[in-house]
């Protein structure tokens, strides 16, 4: 099988309810032993299609239209409310979790978060432990609507979004301090600007990108994304919204990490169900961007038996 493609043939099946099978969750995006990523390389595709790819061996994958509203890479903002059926099924209030109770802590014993994403949240901050930095405190988690409603009427529209219109409704974003001193000056907070895209987390509203994000700075908002998508978007130095847009106004796009060879693709869906063709015996994951598609995401390391 030949290296670095993905062929994505679009099929109407009108009426189908077929459902996505084998898209790996949120931990499994990050490398097993928790090593820093790496980038290789990173390359745009053109649209020319190579005159071997019809000898590809592909299998076929079914994304129903309710799949544009779930993943680790959809977009909640003011212009883009989240589906309530794309909270993760695995919240969990970290008290209660004591295996995911190390190296940080809590703000309070009430705070819940995906328990995937806090598997990859441990990992990061022991990797900061060996690094001699400790201490790390979670502030704030997964709200559900009725603790975002609350929220929104005691802070009003100045410092709190509407239920729906937040991130901490999804349950992949987390507010991250430190016990000894603001997070934007502390070591911890310094830690993660330089190393968070390493275990998959982005910090979602930078100083200069607030047009963008129509949010003002918050050194303290770290959303998980998965690898390969936050170290390419550490390297272009994007935002979630400029990262989907520039995913959409590209073919494909083709990276490295940590050995790993990645394509990603954008896939818009404007029918009830697609299929795609992709090589067979290959990871994917399938993530909405909440808009109008989805984001095909393909290790093809292992078709060279990598």
């Amino acid at each position: 099988m030949k290296k670095g493609f993905i062929l994505l043939v679009i099929f109407l099946l009108v009426g189908c309810e077929s459902i996505l099978t084998n898209a790996p969750n949120a931990n499994d995006a990050k490398n097993k032993d928790g090593q820093e990523a790496n980038a290789d390389s990173a390359t745009r595709s053109d649209n020319h299609s190579d005159e071997n790819d019809s000898n590809i061996e592909t299998q076929t994958i079914h994304v129903t239209a309710e799949q544009v509203t779930r993943g680790n890479l959809v977009l909640v903002n003011k212009e883009h409310p989240l589906d309530e059926g794309a909270v993760p099924t695995d919240i969990v209030k970290l008290f209660q979790e004591q295996d995911l109770m190390n190296g940080y802590v809590l703000l309070d014993n009430t705070i819940r978060l995906s328990r995937s994403v806090a598997l990859q949240f441990r990992e990061m901050v022991e990797a900061a432990g060996e690094d001699g930095v400790h201490h790390f405190m979670i502030s704030s988690g997964y709200r559900d609507t009725e603790e975002q409603e609350v929220l929104y009427r005691e802070k009003g529209s100045d410092y709190a979004l509407p239920p729906g219109y937040s991130e901490h409704n999804l349950g992949l974003s987390m507010d991250i301090g430190s016990t000894q001193m603001s997070i934007d000056q502390a070591p911890e907070g310094k830690w993660l600007q330089k190393h968070a895209w390493e275990f998959g987390f982005i910090l979602r509203y930078p100083p200069d990108k607030t047009e963008i994000t129509g949010i003002q700075y918050e050194p303290w908002h770290f959303r998980y994304v998965g690898l390969p998508h936050s170290m390419i978007m550490n390297d272009l130095g994007l935002t979630l919204e400029e990262y989907l847009d520039y995913l959409k106004n590209s073919s494909s796009y083709k990276t490295t990490v940590e050995g790993k060879k990645y394509e990603i693709t954008y896939v818009p869906v404007t029918t009830k169900d697609i299929a795609l063709e992709i090589p067979v015996g290959s990871e994917y994951e399938v993530s909405g961007n909440n808009i109008d598609g989805v984001i095909v995401t393909v290790n093809l390391s292992q078709d060279d038996g990598e």
